[in-house]
């Protein structure tokens, strides 16, 4: 066995660490508990198996989920040694991106394939089915095609896996034969087809197996159906196999992640050895303990409980508030109280920082939110890349159809419904199919298809002959995107010309020509950041599901309540599924480990909820935190209750909420045990409330 002194990075491993770094020969799995320092091991184990093992840098392939994670495991790897520059660390979609490219021609994939995200693939389909469904219904069966392709099941294979709908397999069939004649691929495809291209051609299996004889999962909770496929695929009996994942923070079921994947990960893959990471770096013990108490409700698991060197550390609050603006207070007076620095509020939905934005904002407490729309899906980028989609792929119908009569050109849907006709009949490209039904138009829209096809022309000359930076600024410039944004930022006050010189600047380290532009378009679809990263000197808020990956000095996970966290689709969380119950269990359990030192929790008595303000009870995981690690704060009771007793809001008291401002009380009855009040606010909205449990309050008004 290695000694630790060997080499310097082997000495900061603990016991276990270590044990998982040098271990060789029989496929790996390494359950690592939250901050138990599993990016070190990964990495640390590439170093090692360079320097000790002797294995050829090109021959180690290391996948993972993000294109954070990526870069931050090959910057760790290249501080241990600088030949590991030669090691392939990529996310999976990324490395079936790469071996499509390289090999794809074998299953029929040309080189120089686009690839398209979920708006591309939606106006692919939406063209298909458009005169049959409605638009809710064409964007359940995008959805369905694309958990399908996460389980790796083909439209003539079983996909009552996915729906009973009767109408899936012909509606996929179609799809995919439409995304198939563009030349291009979706996401799904990256994986799915990669899985096609190994299981079909034996010499390029052998070829890829010969090459990586080392291969490393990251997240490996994270992988879906088709991922595993994939895994099946490039490991052959000399492959040495190491995953590493945490049963417990399996959390996105809805993006097609199989928990059952890392569960049976030693029935799929003979000899496994299993090593547990169970010392954490990063929280205090009672945040541990209460972390591992609620995870262990959960039966679906392998097992482990965290521990730790760290302080035993405060107690965890527990605040019972009145309703959602109470929340926002409270949260305002922990930052007021504990300071800015490294606080972050998470919630379960989207829709619940709204309460906090608006609080803060009246405060001036600054924040940042996580997770916003994407650069590269901004409407107007989007227009700029698909005429650089065009100019690579003529066939590509998504793209034509988005900028054929943008900006207009006098080009309307009769004159679109002839080139479509065009191209269906002879198939050719786009390009070809213009120029031969120019001479069926009319004469305005027979001006304006000269002045695209001329523009196209131009354009494909431009980019052969100059750098990749300066061609994007000539062809919005040409292409009269920049004036058409220029214009509606006049009239709406929005910045997207700006966005568009912005994608100016993120061209320039890309080589010119076709190349270069293939190799701009490919990143800007695979290495856009997941979500925007928190802010110094601000509060971050966040969803549960963006925190993967992050930690915080103080953690304040709101919303615990039934029907909010956990979460449900109907008001009552009775009927989620046992599976869905420990999913909703695991993202506590994410959001509890986030927290390093200070954890808070909060649970409203009353919550507006689908327009309507709904009465809630506590999260049943709250009662899953033993009784000593807690200190509650129950500001339900006590003065707000008497303060909003059946007397103290008669009709035509004069009233004021936080939400809607002041009004006047136009009704009062008795529900149940409690009053429900009506009023009429100033705004003319009238709204109804239990007083008991909201931020009504009483104007005494002065006689």
């Amino acid at each position: 066995m290695d000694k630790k002194s060997d080499l310097v990075y082997l000495q900061e491993l603990n016991p276990r660490q270590y044990e998982a770094v040098i271990h060789t020969g029989s496929p790996l799995l390494i359950l690592a508990g939250a901050g138990s320092g599993k990016t070190r091991v990964i990495t640390t184990k590439i170093a090692y198996a360079i320097d000790k093992l002797g294995i050829d840098p090109n021959s180690i392939l290391a996948v993972t989920f993000t294109n954070k994670a990526a870069l931050e495991m090959k910057t760790r790897v290249l501080a241990m040694n600088r030949d590991a520059e030669k090691v392939m660390i990529r996310t999976f979609h990324s490395f079936g991106a790469w071996l499509l490219r390289v090999y794809g021609e074998h299953i029929g994939i040309k080189r120089e394939f686009l690839i398209y995200d979920e708006d591309d693939s939606y106006a692919l389909l939406k063209r298909d089915l458009k005169e049959s469904y409605s638009l809710s219904q064409i964007k359940q069966y995008l959805y369905w095609i694309q958990r399908a392709k996460d389980l790796g099941i083909a439209p003539d294979g079983d996909l009552e896996q996915v729906s009973f709908d009767r109408d899936l397999p012909a509606v996929y069939a179609s799809y995919q034969e439409h995304l198939r004649a563009t030349g291009n691929l979706d996401f799904g495809d990256l994986i799915m087809r990669t899985v096609e291209l190994l299981q079909q051609s034996a010499q390029v299996k052998d070829k890829i197996r010969n090459r990586f004889i080392m291969v490393l999962v990251d997240e490996y909770q994270d992988s879906n159906g088709s991922q595993f496929q994939l895994l099946r695929e490039l490991c052959g009996a000399e492959t040495y196999l190491c995953v590493v994942g945490d049963d417990d923070q399996s959390i996105y079921k809805f993006r097609g992640a199989e928990v059952e994947n890392i569960l049976k990960f030693p029935d799929h893959f003979k000899d496994t050895k299993i090593i547990r990471l169970e010392q954490n770096y990063r929280s205090t013990r009672k945040i541990l303990a209460a972390a591992s108490a609620v995870v262990a409700f959960n039966k679906n698991r392998m097992g482990k409980t965290l521990n730790t060197e760290n302080d035993e550390g405060k107690p965890l609050v527990v605040a019972y508030l009145p309703d959602h603006t109470g929340e926002a207070k409270f949260c305002a007076e922990v930052i007021k109280e504990r300071g800015l620095a490294e606080t972050a509020i998470l919630y379960r939905m989207n829709y619940q920082s709204r309460h906090f934005e608006e609080l803060f904002s009246r405060l001036g407490i600054p924040y940042c939110i996580v997770g916003t729309q994407r650069f590269y899906e901004r409407e107007e980028i989007k227009d700029a890349l698909c005429y650089l989609a065009l100019l690579l792929n003529p066939h590509d119908e998504t793209a034509f159809l988005r900028i054929i009569n943008k900006p207009a050109r006098g080009l309307g849907k009769a004159s679109v419904n002839k080139i479509i006709a065009e191209r269906k009949n002879t198939h050719d490209d786009f390009i070809v199919c213009c120029v031969n039904a120019k001479q069926g138009l009319s004469k305005k829209a027979g001006y304006g298809m000269e002045d695209f096809l001329e523009l196209l022309a131009t354009l494909a000359a431009e980019l052969e002959r100059d750098v990749l930076s300066h061609f994007i600024h000539i062809l919005i410039e040409k292409s009269g995107l920049l004036a058409h944004y220029e214009e509606k930022d006049k009239t709406e006050g929005t910045n997207k010309s700006a966005n568009l010189l912005e994608l100016v600047n993120a061209a320039m380290p890309y080589q010119s020509g076709r190349e270069g532009l293939l190799q701009f378009l490919e990143n800007t679809l695979l290495n856009t950041p997941e979500t925007n990263d928190p802010e110094q000197g601000k509060v971050t808020l966040i969803t549960l599901h963006n925190t993967k990956g992050l930690e915080f000095e103080r953690v304040i996970i709101t919303g615990l309540e039934e029907g909010v966290f956990p979460a449900s689709n109907q008001a009552d969380s009775t009927y989620m599924t046992p599976e869905e119950i420990e999913e909703e269990r695991r993202l506590f359990y994410v959001g509890i480990t986030r927290a390093k030192k200070e954890l808070y929790v909060t649970s409203c008595r009353q919550r507006a909820l689908y327009g309507r303000l709904v009465s809630s009870m506590p999260s049943r995981f709250i009662s899953e935190i033993p009784k000593e690690l807690i200190e509650e704060y129950n500001l339900i009771s006590g003065n707000r209750q008497e303060q909003n007793s059946d007397h103290a809001f008669p009709k035509g008291a004069r009233v004021f909420h936080d939400d809607y401002g002041y009004g006047i009380i136009v009704g009062n009855e008795i529900k149940g045990e409690h009053s429900l009040v009506t009023v009429r606010f100033d705004t003319g909205k009238t709204a109804r409330f239990i007083p008991d449990y909201s931020s009504l309050i009483r104007i005494k008004e002065e006689i």
